[in-house]
């Protein structure tokens, strides 16, 4: 009788507990770590779809400086429940904890959630430059010294020129500037002899007629620009990923993380959030999160390697 009391008491109190609330009861802000620009209008496109399948919209917050590093910090120290995560190209989490010694972040430091989009990386050229492709830009380099722009040093684009020179035993000259526009413009103006930059800030002076792309160094052709080689099919092996995504803080739960990933894909299904991507030259490319897992820490190798053997010593 005791025993039977017992388990009814036991049973009563199991029935009468709140259920545990399902992922997610409240809204999930995503960390911008870079200057608030197109990632923004794409996670807004993406909260809509969230809204509708989640039952919660997500939320934006800035959180620039050190290249992407302030930012992801903030995901980094935050409660591992999937309410935040950060939204950034690989810059952050693979190339710059071996640029800053005290960086504070690194893969080991999130879970991997979901890959958005690549940024594809190109060299842009005056329209009336004679150089018309990477057979023609490194004939020229064995000429004369030709310089180039980037957005700043040890960055994904610089990196992909460095690999260049490396592979066809040439030396160009790196004039690092602050952002894109710049040497884009400097580039314009005849004050150097090509860009390593983003598609995307190039593309509407490509469309223009004021510059052209001779190589991307993706493993495919960029979609708006069919006619531009790769540079593996133009015989230079190649290829820099900028491959953007979503990161949450590690410890995060697998179930959580399930459902996070899951509204991620069906999200980058909708044709608003493809229209965001069109829009900014961005080519989708949606990474499953054991997927994106492999590829940082595979790139955090390549690019301390790298950084090494160039001498870059962490500052």
């Amino acid at each position: 009788m005791t025993l039977r009391l017992l388990g009814a008491a036991l049973l009563a109190a199991v029935l009468a507990a709140p259920a545990a609330a399902e992922f997610p009861e409240r809204p999930i802000t995503v960390v911008m770590p870079y200057s608030p620009g197109t990632p923004d209008v794409l996670v807004r496109a993406m909260s809509e779809h969230f809204q509708r399948t989640l039952g919660q919209p997500l939320v934006t917050i800035t959180r620039d400086g050190a290249s992407g590093v302030v930012g992801m910090r903030t995901v980094a120290s935050a409660p591992p429940d999937g309410y935040m995560v950060g939204h950034t190209p690989v810059t952050a989490i693979a190339v710059q904890p071996h640029l800053l010694r005290n960086a504070g972040i690194g893969p080991d430091s999130f879970e991997a959630v979901c890959g958005t989009n690549e940024n594809v990386i190109t060299i842009a050229v005056r329209a009336d430059s004679p150089i018309r492709d990477l057979a023609g830009l490194v004939a020229e380099a064995r000429k004369r010294q030709l310089s180039f722009g980037s957005p700043g040093p040890n960055s994904l684009p610089q990196l992909a020129l460095v690999r260049v020179m490396r592979a066809t035993g040439t030396e160009m000259s790196h004039i690092p500037y602050r952002g894109e526009a710049p040497h884009i413009n400097d580039t314009l103006g005849g004050r150097l002899d090509f860009s390593a930059a983003i598609v995307n800030s190039t593309a509407e002076l490509v469309k223009a007629g004021r510059l052209r792309l001779i190589a991307v160094f993706s493993a495919n052709r960029h979609p708006d620009f069919p006619d531009v080689p790769t540079a593996t099919e133009q015989g230079i092996e190649v290829q820099m990923f900028s491959q953007v995504g979503w990161y949450a803080p590690r410890g995060t739960p697998a179930a959580v993380l399930d459902r996070l990933e899951e509204g991620c894909r069906t999200a980058l299904q909708q044709p608003a959030v493809l229209r965001v991507l069109a829009d900014s030259r961005a080519p989708v490319s949606f990474l499953p999160r054991a997927r994106l897992n492999r590829l940082i820490r595979d790139e955090y190798e390549n690019y301390g390697r790298l950084l090494r053997e160039l001498g870059v010593q962490p500052e």
